[in-house]
């Protein structure tokens, strides 16, 4: 091999490797980000330490819906993620009483959520740009219902999850 084709291949090679590297940065901060639950705030929906697959391109061309798991950045301390389900949206009043969630004045059926909810909220109404989320743990989940998180604002929501991917036993689709 000469060394003009040696050093022709080489230059493929880098070539090859940085629209490798461009394409995967591309990927990771516009489109889906890999993601680990981090404790036990989402059982039994999920369980601390599986992996997920967080799309965060979704929502750049709809807004998120009552029922989704997604991803936000913890607005007290924006470095570290929550990842909890969607209770309300833009204008929905949210209560909790004696237990019992009621979104623009109707029960939820939730049947993802652990135990009943202990404790109450006042009745409240998202505010527009934000919305309230709650884990599925609702007794052992720090969410909207604290003044350290509250309403989370659109800005802060990094995307959906959409797939359980490890362990691959626990393999699903989210709602």
């Amino acid at each position: 091999m000469s060394n003009s084709t040696l050093g022709a291949e080489i230059k493929d090679w880098i070539v090859s490797i940085l629209i490798a590297v461009v394409l995967a940065f591309f990927i990771r901060y516009f489109i889906v980000e890999l993601y680990m639950v981090e404790g036990p705030s989402m059982r039994p929906t999920l369980q601390s330490g599986e992996r997920l697959v967080v799309n965060k391109f979704i929502y750049r061309f709809k807004a998120p819906e009552r029922g989704e798991v997604l991803v936000f950045r913890y607005p007290r301390d924006p470095s570290r993620d929550f990842i909890k389900r969607v209770i309300g949206v833009p204008g929905d009043t949210i209560e909790i009483k004696d237990g019992r969630v009621f979104v623009n004045g109707e029960l939820q059926n939730e049947k993802y959520i652990f135990e009943q909810t202990r404790g109450s909220y006042p009745l409240a109404t998202v505010p527009a740009g934000h919305i309230f989320v709650m884990g599925d743990n609702r007794n052992n989940s720090e969410d909207s219902r604290f003044n350290d998180v509250g309403f989370v604002p659109y800005e802060l929501i990094k995307g959906k999850a959409i797939v359980i991917f490890w362990p691959v036993d626990h393999f699903k689709a989210l709602p």
